[in-house]
């Protein structure tokens, strides 16, 4: 299963504003809270005096705490790999490394006695794999990809499925960062742009980002990066239905109501025998046998990519079959044209893979 998180900055905030946020994340099933101890700069008894009592808090609404960390963050706190008391005291459930301890020290952090999961960088080359193989505990491993304050500098989709692709092969959960779209939002750095983890992610609607990293089916853990998000934002987040592919569609006006049906009333899939013009769902067709689709006068003479189509009466056999163009096609009026799927989610429609299930939002 997906789970949702959020991000708190205690030194950039109040524990008024962060408890508040907590528990209306926490009315919206989030379960998941990324800090970061990078930019804070206070000693180790001012530390864990601050963010203690927001873990407890935490923990107290179901949250699971991670916290980012390198070398610099354990010295001041006076942890090490082979002791990680001081981050049992913070109260967090996860370290998640941005910097490292080289082989041997990565390998006895995975082994703390302090219950501590370690989380490595999704967005850096790492040979985790080779690292349990020389006896490091795979159990007590996840991953966590960066998040990206400076525009443009955000990772490319390319990159991103590259990396990601390959902790999942190697077994590791995954996580990685959408971004708020709130003016005034913050991270741990005095940059205001955003923090997502894809640079394409960094202006779309918050539940658009979010269907994004579901629909590439490799990512289990999908955090807010900046704070505060709103409660749309949060209810948008917790709206979207994270077992599959989920698509928005623009209806044409005179688009019928047993068309719609057609679009909401089955459980999509892409045939295995797929096509390069469309994608195709032939389960409606089977109602479809002794049930007319009349024709109507579609007048466009091509069908463009993001089409939503169903198969009319004039095609008979294959009648009430979904299909959505996804390279221009002749209309040869055998298909009504129900819809389009909106300019900016066209790119979800690459990672529709033959037998993957879709959706259609109401």
């Amino acid at each position: 299963m997906h789970r949702l998180g959020i991000s708190l900055y205690p030194e950039h905030s109040n524990p008024q504003n962060d408890a508040a946020y907590m528990e209306l994340a926490a009315r919206y099933g989030f379960s998941r809270i990324f800090t970061c101890l990078l930019s804070v700069q206070k000693d180790a008894q001012e530390t864990t005096k601050e963010f203690s009592g927001f873990t407890r808090h935490a923990h107290e609404l179901g949250f699971e705490v991670s916290v980012d960390t390198n070398e610099q963050v354990f010295d001041r706190l006076g942890a090490t790999p082979g002791n990680l008391d001081p981050f049992k005291k913070l109260g967090v459930d996860i370290i998640r490394l941005d910097g490292h301890f080289g082989d041997a020290g990565d390998i006895l952090l995975t082994h703390n006695r302090s219950g501590i999961k370690v989380e490595f960088n999704g967005s850096c080359n790492l040979p985790l794999s080779l690292l349990v193989q020389r006896g490091a505990d795979g159990r007590n491993m996840t991953t966590c990809a960066n998040f990206f304050p400076e525009p443009f500098t955000g990772m490319s989709e390319k990159r991103f499925v590259e990396l990601s692709a390959s902790y999942k092969a190697q077994g590791f959960q995954t996580a990685a960062f959408v971004s708020s779209q709130q003016p005034k939002t913050f991270g741990p750095w005095p940059v205001f742009a955003g923090l997502p983890t894809c640079e394409d992610d960094r202006h779309r609607p918050i539940d658009l980002q979010l269907r994004h990293l579901i629909a590439t089916g490799l990512v289990d853990d999908i955090l807010i990066g900046n704070a505060f998000a709103s409660e749309k934002e949060l209810a948008a987040m917790a709206a979207v239905d994270t077992t599959r592919i989920t698509l928005r569609v623009e209806f044409d006006s005179d688009a019928t109501a047993e068309e719609r049906k057609v679009l909401w009333g089955y459980d999509h899939a892409e045939r295995v025998d797929s096509s390069a013009y469309l994608l195709r769902s032939s389960l409606p067709r089977m109602d479809f046998c002794d049930r007319s689709v009349p024709v109507r006068n579609v007048k466009a003479e091509a069908f463009h990519r993001g089409d939503v189509l169903v198969v009319n009466d004039n095609l008979a056999h294959y009648r009430g079959e979904l299909h959505i163009a996804l390279r221009d096609m002749p209309n040869d009026g055998t298909r009504n044209r129900v819809g389009r799927i909106p300019a900016e989610e066209l790119f979800l429609l690459d990672y529709i893979k033959p037998e993957y299930p879709f959706e259609f939002i109401r």
